[in-house]
């Protein structure tokens, strides 16, 4: 079997690499908010292009955090509206809704699954005070065209970088666009650590003290309690982990770009539709998304043959039990999407002959 994703083989590429950092931790005595995460801090800012990174437990964490550090600062209410794809995976919404403000789904672009500009300039109201790209897959959304939406209206823009590591446009990566970018470091991930884990990038200094603050119980100093913060850290070991495997992200993408454009040049079958690319500097192909109408026939059928396929995400946010009051507003173009997404095989570690055979075998698919 064709694995979806080997995250053992992933990681045993670097696993002295790995035993190493996970030792150097453990000898130094210091377990949180420590010198590994410091230095991941700022080399992971670096690599985006920002000024500051603040680490914290998670990616939901990280949107979360970033809305609330917004409310703190006056920019943001209870009540406040942010637009959103419809087509995101649920945590977009839930760091919203869990502030307090109204998640506003708009649909997305159905060639290129990202959020529309077009749309969100239609679902712009008076209450509307900030625009949640979610850069889907890996593919950065359309961003200077969001950024002139935003400034035109006073928006803020908080990027959901959680699928696109290093994807970027005009040599600006995702995370250094908005006024805030929350990633995920989750496993599974571009840039996986050993466990959950997520960082927040921004330029400004003072969302990033009040961020920094919020996620380690509301403190700037022990025991001195400004916010009714949280326990949101990223902890030494990962901040470790991540260290040793930022240094490889640039080669792992040229990877993931090289089994993404051979699929793209060599899947014929026209019962499979492929995804759309423009430039694929503007894509890290976290996930290889194709769209097929008879869903269940071809998954059972890359099964047999023994191809692993996901679904990212079978059932839309808008009509899980959680937005039970939203359950009956209508998103046709996300609803479509949703019924026949197909995620193939994609990472650093797929070698070409699984890529031949997959295409081989999806190219002999009749459609049925």
């Amino acid at each position: 079997m064709i694995k979806f994703l080997d995250l053992k083989a992933i990681n045993a590429q670097y696993q002295q690499e790995l035993k190493d950092a996970c030792s150097r931790v453990i000898d130094s005595g210091w377990y949180i908010m420590g010198g590994e995460l410091e230095a991941f801090e700022k080399e992971f800012a670096k690599y985006c292009g920002v000024k500051y990174a603040i680490g914290v437990a998670n990616g939901l964490d990280a949107l979360i955090l970033s809305i609330r550090a917004w409310k703190e600062m006056g920019k943001l209410q209870i009540g406040d509206e942010v637009i959103v794809p419809a087509n995101t995976y649920i945590a977009s919404i839930l760091a919203i809704s869990e502030n307090g403000l109204i998640p506003v789904l708009v649909e997305p672009d159905p060639e290129t699954f990202n959020i529309s500009p077009e749309n969100v300039r239609a679902a712009i109201t008076d209450k509307t005070k900030a625009i949640l790209p979610v850069h889907l897959y890996g593919l950065i959304s359309p961003m200077p065209e969001l950024i002139d939406i935003a400034s035109n209206h006073n928006l803020l823009v908080l990027e959901d970088c959680a699928q696109a590591h290093g994807a970027t446009i005009l040599d600006k990566k995702v995370g250094s666009w908005g006024n805030a970018g929350a990633f995920s470091f989750y496993p599974g991930k571009n840039l996986g650590a050993l466990g959950d884990a997520g960082i927040i990038t921004t330029n400004d200094i003072k969302f990033a003290k009040i961020v920094r603050a919020l996620s380690n119980y509301g403190s700037y100093e022990k025991y001195k309690n400004d916010y009714k913060g949280v326990n949101s850290r990223l902890d030494e070991i990962q901040a470790a982990m991540l260290r040793c495997k930022l240094k490889y992200l640039e080669l792992e993408t040229e990877n993931r770009r090289k089994i993404a454009t051979l699929y793209m040049e060599s899947i014929s079958n026209p019962n499979v539709q492929l995804p759309k690319v423009f430039d694929y500097e503007n894509h890290v192909w976290h996930l290889f998304v194709v769209k097929v109408k008879a869903r269940k026939s071809f998954v059972e059928y890359l099964r047999e043959n023994g191809i692993e396929t996901l679904i990212h995400y079978p059932i839309p946010p808008h009509k899980q039990r959680a937005y039970k009051e939203i359950n009956e507003r209508k998103y046709s173009i996300t609803e479509k999407l949703h019924n026949e997404v197909v995620s193939l095989p994609i990472s650093q570690i797929l070698d070409m002959s699984s890529v031949n055979y997959i295409i081989e075998i999806i190219n002999k698919w009749e459609g049925n």
